[in-house]
């Protein structure tokens, strides 16, 4: 085989090689943008869940505020009650 021939088969075999890495590379490319789209859907959903959670907590806290204002209404009835009863 002469230096000719030589120097084209690593052409050659060097050609194939950068080939094939490229195709990887689009495929590594391919999953990375699909990562890239997954995680702006996952930054989305947290954010949804995040306002849905502070709005439960607010609701939470309304809820609480109502719960001692019936507690303290059925305190002040008990007690009429008690009074009304122990004459």
């Amino acid at each position: 085989m002469s230096r000719l021939e030589t120097a084209a088969a690593r052409l050659s075999a060097a050609l194939d090689v950068l080939e094939v890495k490229l195709r990887e590379l689009a495929a590594a490319r391919k999953e990375a943008q699909a990562a890239n789209a997954r995680a702006a859907q996952l930054d989305s959903e947290r954010e949804r869940l995040l306002a849905r959670i502070a709005e439960l907590e607010a609701e939470s806290r309304s809820l609480a505020g109502v719960t001692e204002e019936v507690e303290s209404r059925l305190d002040g009835a008990i007690a009429e009650i008690r009074a009304a009863l122990g004459r």
